[in-house]
């Protein structure tokens, strides 16, 4: 059943709404393992990273919506559902208890680093068929990269 009427072609609409929902997955998840660090920081930086986490899951939430109401848009359902979210997030995780400062914050930093790379290639799928699903993953990734940079600058100097 298709509720709303799409203005792209089938072709497009399905490269669209492919890129749309693996994004959604991507930042529901980073939404939800941004929270279970939030709530898991233990170490020195505590309340720098801590604060610094729902910065992150703020712009992964305030995104997700973008994106599932852009896919409405294009008459496609979004599938935020937990079990959809379960099945098909394949971002880094954290582990299960307490978390030391430097392991969240390279667990968030290779989260957002794969989220990157992955909307990247969805930004080049989605060129030519359908610029503007485009235009609002640029502004995703533009926006993730700063908190992956933000992430980065806390894990200096490195030992890599």
């Amino acid at each position: 059943m298709t509720v709303v009427k799409s203005t792209l072609p089938e072709p497009a609409r399905r490269v669209a709404g492919e890129a749309l929902q693996s994004t959604l997955v991507d930042l529901l998840g980073l939404s939800l393992i941004g929270k279970q660090a939030h709530w898991n920081i233990v170490g020195p930086r505590f309340r720098s990273i801590h604060l610094q986490l729902d910065e992150v899951v703020s712009v992964a939430r305030t995104y997700a919506d973008e994106v599932a109401e852009r896919a409405a848009a294009l008459g496609l359902p979004p599938d935020g559902r937990p079990e959809t979210i379960a099945a098909a997030y394949t971002l880094p995780g954290p582990k299960e208890g307490w978390l030391r400062d430097t392991e969240v914050v390279r667990l968030i930093q290779e989260a957002l680093e794969s989220a990157v790379e992955r909307l990247r290639e969805r930004v080049t799928a989605t060129a030519e068929p359908d610029p503007v699903t485009q235009d609002l993953l640029i502004g995703i990734t533009r926006e993730l990269e700063k908190q992956r940079w933000m992430f980065d600058a806390e894990n200096w100097p490195r030992d890599d």
